[in-house]
């Protein structure tokens, strides 16, 4: 494998965080370990903030396609840590992430030490299932009714 390219294991991992991320509501966060636990690997929090970090920018440049997956379809500002806080990242990345947060309505302390926090009892998304894992079993129990219909329908034409 050459280098900066991902193997299919690492790259189903990225998708994996990143479609768990899009499914958080707007005005809403959760954290890292919680996106771990979500997606089947509760023990990987901080591999989340990882893949959060090599998050794509999305293109401006009107002739390069954006990756299929880039700061401007996954909304990685609603993570946070299981603290309520804004992990800190280089001089300015906490307080871009406050700014993103607020836009969305939610109200983001900063502390006397310049920490930034949210209200987890207030803003918090904690579901034990993704949403779109808990409509996937029903139409999953759908589609296999469809095979079994379709099975009948072969065996009686046969």
């Amino acid at each position: 494998m050459a280098p900066g390219e991902r193997s299919e294991e690492v790259w189903a991992w990225y998708t994996a965080v990143y479609e768990a991320v899009q499914e958080i509501p707007r005005g809403r966060v959760t954290s890292y370990g919680h996106i771990a636990r979500l997606v089947g690997k509760p023990e990987c929090p901080r591999q989340v903030g990882v893949v959060l970090k090599h998050l794509p920018s999305r293109s401006v440049d009107p002739s390069k396609k954006s990756a299929t997956y880039h700061d401007g379809n996954v909304p990685w500002q609603r993570v946070i840590n299981a603290k309520g806080s804004i992990s800190p990242r280089g001089p300015t990345g906490a307080s871009r992430q406050a700014t993103a947060l607020r836009a969305e309505g939610v109200e983001v302390e900063r502390g006397p030490m310049g920490e930034y926090s949210i209200e987890l009892s207030k803003y918090g998304w904690f579901p034990d299932e993704l949403p779109s894992e808990a409509g996937l079993v029903e139409s999953e129990s759908e589609d296999d009714e469809g095979e079994e219909e379709d099975e009948e329908a072969a065996a009686y034409h046969t």
